[in-house]
Order: C-alpha cells, then structure tokens, then sequence
C-alpha cells in the first residue's frame, strides 16, 4: 500500500470500497470522448467542404485547410489535437496506478475530475469557443492531471528509500 494512500487495509476510504480497476471508468471516458470528438469534426469539415464545394486536394495540410474554413470548422481539429496532448500523461498514469495497485479515491476522484473538466472543455471549444472559459476548464483538468502525476512520483519515490 503506497503511504500516502488515503484507504485502510480494506482498501476503503471514507466508506467506500475502491477497486483498482475503477480507474479503467474516466480512462474509458477520455477514449469515449477523443471518439466523439472525432466523429464531430469528421462531420463538420465533410459538411463544410461539401457545401463549399472545396476540392479535398485543396486542403492538403492542416494548416492550408484551417485557411479555408470558418473558426467554427477548424476549432473540432483543435480541439482533437488537444485530445492527445495532456490526456496521453492520463492514460499513462492510469495504467501505472492499476498496475502498481496504487488506485485509491484520491486518484479516482482527481481522475473524474480530470475527465469531467476535459468533457468541459470539449463542449465550449467545439461550440461557443469562449477562450476564457476554456482556458479555466483546462487549468482545473491540468491541476487535477498534475496532482496524480506528482502524487505518484512522491509515492515511487518513497517506496524506493
């Protein structure tokens, strides 16, 4: 049991059991969300090069393609790039947590917390892209993203001394 676990020897804490597969949930979520994200820009640059009869050819780089389209296409793009930045950090972390059986409500919790900000953060710069808004729904995500990282590095470390 890593010392900074906030669980007994049940594996509970504050009544509540936690198994370790339960990180698998939000790590699931992020999958399910790059997914949607995915299919929303697939959809709105299919549709926006149709009516704008582009000929694909024409947008052979992101760069030359965001050119030609409204901030309202090119912004599901970026916000997919985004989907494989931090997040890759998140699945890593998962993973070790699961593998190393360190999952506990701190992680769990900070996990949703993630997930939830990141869902957030998706939804207003795939619709109304208020900058400011996005960028607090980011800095909660990244916060709770870099409480699991330093927490589990703090606890290899003092497994290791």
């Amino acid at each position: 049991m890593p010392p900074l676990a906030l669980m007994d020897e049940n594996n509970k804490y504050k009544d509540k059991v936690v198994t370790q597969d339960s990180i698998f949930i939000p790590f699931l979520g992020m999958m399910l969300l790059t997914f949607i994200v995915w299919i929303y820009m697939f959809i709105q640059r299919l549709v926006h090069m149709t009516a704008s009869n582009i000929d694909p050819q024409e947008a052979i780089s992101p760069d030359k393609f965001n050119a030609m389209v409204p901030d309202k296409v090119a912004a599901p793009g970026h916000n997919f790039r985004n989907l494989v930045e931090l997040p890759l950090l998140f699945y890593g972390l998962c993973i070790y947590l699961y593998l190393t059986s360190q999952v506990d409500s701190g992680y769990l919790y900070a996990a949703y917390i993630f997930l939830g900000f990141r869902v957030l953060h998706s939804l207003i710069q795939c619709s109304f892209n208020n900058v400011n808004l996005r960028f607090s729904a980011y800095i909660v995500a990244s916060i709770a993203l870099w409480y699991i990282l330093i927490r589990s590095i703090i606890n290899a470390l003092s497994l290791m001394g």
